[in-house]
């Protein structure tokens, strides 16, 4: 379970704005069952700030989750006693404000799941890999500024996927991304054989869409799903998509079942593992 103190708060808000609408039940009735204000709900929701202990198992009662009191009231302690790991990345130009979330919901997730059309992902970049993307990216940045983005990434793969309780992570990348030479020819056969090491692990699985399959789905770009431990009580997860103005988080089942689609049809087209494997190395060998 994530030590997030960001992505906790976010996760208690958005469940306590989930559970008042669903039982049907206005701010104005939440903030008069607490003895509260109409604005102090709000605060809970959009998680400007955090109900007390009180208020916070009265809403939960008052929402008909009286079960869920424990659970809340732990994930609120544990909000408030832990630190996001990222804290020491954590200036503008290193670690910008949309990012902070994502990285606190992505150690939540218990599964990782990824659809890239030109890239590695960033949990499977090498540094001289990531550098060249980070400098294509932002090719105004410092080169400490740069490193420190890089230094970031590496991070991020340790904590993700070195800890205690590494999420289950599989990828579908389009065999395009095998192809683009990122940093040059060195750094693309590191990064290519460095997939080959990431498969070896028993909780990753990195598959490719060739480009025999054509592009029957995923042509809207890149988007990742993160599932939630069942405790969380979270029926399809966050669909997650970036671009070079917003970031975008889609948490209603509605929003988040066209992307689970689209990834299982990715599946379904996708090289199984071992043959992945065996692309990934004859294109290693055409770029030798």
């Amino acid at each position: 379970m994530s030590t997030s103190p960001t992505a906790l708060k976010r996760w208690i808000a958005w469940e306590l704005t989930r559970l008042r609408e669903r039982a049907g039940i206005t701010r104005a009735e939440a903030a008069k069952a607490v003895r509260g204000s109409v604005q102090n709900i709000g605060h809970f929701e959009v998680g400007r700030r955090m109900p007390k202990p009180l208020e916070l198992e009265t809403l939960l009662r008052f929402y008909g989750a009286a079960e869920r009191v424990e659970f809340f009231l732990s994930l609120r302690d544990r909000s408030r006693k832990s630190t996001d790991w990222w804290i020491r990345f954590d200036s503008e130009e290193a670690l910008p404000d949309y990012l902070k979330l994502f990285l606190g919901v992505e150690t939540m997730a218990e599964r990782i799941e990824s659809w890239d059309t030109h890239l590695v992902p960033g949990l499977f970049q090498t540094w001289a890999y990531a550098d060249a993307i980070v400098r294509g990216g932002a090719p105004k940045l410092r080169k400490k500024d740069r490193e420190r983005r890089v230094e970031l990434r590496m991070a991020r793969q340790r904590e993700v996927l070195g800890g205690g309780r590494a999420p289950s992570v599989h990828a579908i990348l389009s065999e395009a991304a095998l192809h683009h030479v990122n940093g040059g020819p060195e750094a693309h056969a590191a990064q290519l054989e460095a997939l080959l090491e990431w498969n070896e692990q028993p909780n990753v699985e990195i598959r490719i869409q060739p480009f025999s399959a054509g592009l029957l789905t995923g042509v809207d770009g890149a988007f990742m799903l993160l599932t939630y431990p069942p405790e969380f009580d979270d029926e399809l997860g966050t669909a997650y998509v970036e671009n070079r103005i917003e970031v975008l988080y889609y948490e209603e089942p509605a929003a988040v079942s066209p992307f689970r689609a689209a990834f299982d049809r990715l599946k379904s087209t996708a090289l199984k593992t071992s043959d992945s494997n065996d692309l990934i190395k004859r294109v290693l060998e055409e770029h030798a």
